[in-house]
């Protein structure tokens, strides 16, 4: 069965937006500094609630772009909600979160580990590993323009 993702990257950064170089620089839920991971989510929506809790009021209206991402269900891993740790959606992050998926990405299992959203954690968000063999077997479509509504500038 294939499966979609979706990315939402900034317009300047559409051609890195599969190298995983932000979260490389600066770590994320999932990975700590140092690991390449790509974020997308189950659904477009959910993509834009992801990126729109990093964002401040200024930034809303930037030129994005949304970028789908499909995927056979046998290149993904799904990880076991009970393998969690407690406090995996807190913020600050925590390291034992990053440390479970970085183990994850470093031992090459899958090209895509599916995990909860930590602001909706009944839907899922797929991490993807850019160095692992299967990443050529994803098939990245397109971007096109997604613009958050103007209503969220109040």
């Amino acid at each position: 069965m294939n499966l979609t993702a979706w990315r939402i990257v900034r317009a300047q950064h559409v051609a890195s937006a599969f190298d995983g170089e932000g979260s490389r620089r600066y770590g994320g839920r999932w990975n700590h500094e140092g690991i390449p991971m790509i974020y997308a989510a189950e659904s477009l929506s959910l993509a834009a609630l992801e990126l729109l809790v990093h964002l401040d009021a200024s930034r809303i209206m930037e030129d994005f772009v949304c970028i789908p991402v499909q995927f056979d269900e046998s290149l993904c891993w799904r990880m076991d909600h009970n393998n969690l740790p407690r406090d995996w959606t807190a913020y600050p992050v925590s390291h034992l979160t990053q440390a479970i998926c970085t183990a994850w990405f470093n031992s090459g299992d899958s090209a895509v580990l599916a995990v909860p959203s930590a602001i909706v954690p009944v839907e899922t968000n797929y991490l993807i590993n850019s160095l692992h063999p299967d990443f050529e077997k994803l098939q990245i479509g397109g971007s096109e323009e997604f613009q958050y509504d103007s209503r969220f500038m109040k």
